[in-house]
């Protein structure tokens, strides 16, 4: 049997990583897990206690509504102008996604077609490949990272490609290289996709996972950036609610209807009592993003620290609970997913492999800061063993 847009994906390689993980753990070995981005925080009391709160009431076992309740879509767009000073309409500028994948994903099917081509980062989150080559469009990967101008490649590869892109899909901060960028960054690119006719659509997961003082800027505080842009907010990292799956497509009109009207084909939204306890989360927990951020920025603290001190030098992230790290150069020809596998096996320490966001991520891996310091330092204490050629 054929089956449709799933043939030319390739093996998942973090389940490489996984299994090797479990095969350990199966024999009695203790591994610290630094791969797979799972928040490990609790969500706020609030959220939970009003969820239980409004399952408890039977009129809230019914079908939702697919573009959110009002209530939550105007605590968006209270949190959007109070975060960033942006005004958005909760009618007509803000519809609710089942996690910010979900929204992505069909997304680019009212965006993009057979035909029709999309810009991504690359190294990149596989969703951001994969979601416009799942709406048939062509995927034109552009390099991203630390020592990489993200701009000037967009440039170069607008003047060299065709067809010339519809879409271009950002994250920043971005997963998995932690590259950031500034609010003049943006003002550059929303000028430029106004001049050209493109869409922006940039998914803002890490819209409060910053540290040392810097300030993730919406693509939204641009002025004019409405008339091309698009922005994905999610609840997953700043309020640690990963497994509620609330997330938010705000920005232009017309794109947001156009999500609107598909969702109302595809789904009922998210369980009401859910939506409920997001609302009141947004209200009135509006300091959880700075406890989850202390937690985060002392985790990589100790692991680019600890790094360091054995001779795996770091460079230390400003955003997004990860931190990309060069393989160091005696193991360099190992590639990601090799060396990988020997964290592993000598380290009893798991990471994601560079080569599983794309061919642009070989000769890096990404720590996720999901272990506590403790666990943390243990870590780097095994790696200091293994790595026996620092």
């Amino acid at each position: 049997m054929e089956f449709r847009r799933i043939n030319g994906l390739p093996p998942y390689v973090f389940t490489i990583i996984n299994d090797l993980k479990m095969q350990a753990r199966r024999t009695g070995e203790d591994v610290v897990d630094f791969g797979f981005g799972n928040p490990d925080i609790p969500s706020p009391d609030i959220a939970v206690e009003k969820l239980a709160e409004a399952a408890r009431n039977s009129r809230n076992h019914r079908y939702s509504a697919s573009r959110g309740i009002p209530k939550l879509r105007e605590a968006v767009s209270d949190l959007y102008l109070r975060r960033f000073g942006v005004t958005l309409d909760p009618d007509t500028e803000v519809v609710t996604t089942i996690g910010a994948k979900e929204g992505l994903s069909h997304l680019m099917w009212v965006l993009l077609g057979p035909g029709d081509s999309a810009f991504v980062p690359s190294p990149s989150y596989p969703i951001h490949i994969y979601a416009p080559l799942f709406a048939g469009a062509e995927v034109q990967q552009i390099r991203v990272g630390p020592d990489q101008d993200f701009f000037d490649n967009l440039m170069r590869a607008w003047e060299t490609q065709w067809p010339k892109p519809r879409v271009i899909i950002l994250s920043f901060p971005h997963n998995p290289t932690t590259t950031c960028v500034d609010l003049a960054w943006m003002e550059r690119l929303v000028g430029w996709a106004r001049e050209h006719d493109v869409v922006l659509v940039h998914d803002f997961a890490y819209s409060d996972t910053a540290f040392d003082g810097y300030q993730p800027p919406s693509v939204l505080q641009v002025p004019g950036a409405k008339e091309v842009s698009v922005e994905l907010y999610t609840l997953t990292k700043s309020f640690s609610m990963a497994g509620w799956r609330v997330g938010f497509l705000v920005g232009n009109a017309r794109i947001v209807s156009a999500l609107t009207k598909l969702k109302s084909y595809l789904d009922y939204g998210t369980f009401q009592p859910i939506q409920i306890a997001a609302t009141v989360t947004m209200n009135e927990a509006q300091d959880y993003p700075k406890f989850v951020n202390e937690i985060y920025q002392s985790r990589r603290d100790v692991l680019c620290d600890g790094l360091g001190r054995i001779g795996w030098e770091i460079q230390r992230p400003l955003g997004t609970m990860f931190v990309w790290a060069e393989i160091p150069e005696p193991y360099r020809e190992m590639g990601s997913l090799e060396f990988s596998s020997f964290l592993i096996r000598e380290a009893r320490v798991a990471t994601s492999p560079g080569v599983g966001f794309g061919p642009g991520g070989d000769g890096h891996v990404r720590f996720a800061l999901i272990e506590n310091e403790q666990r943390t330092s243990q870590a780097v204490r095994n790696l200091r063993r293994a790595l026996t050629k620092l």
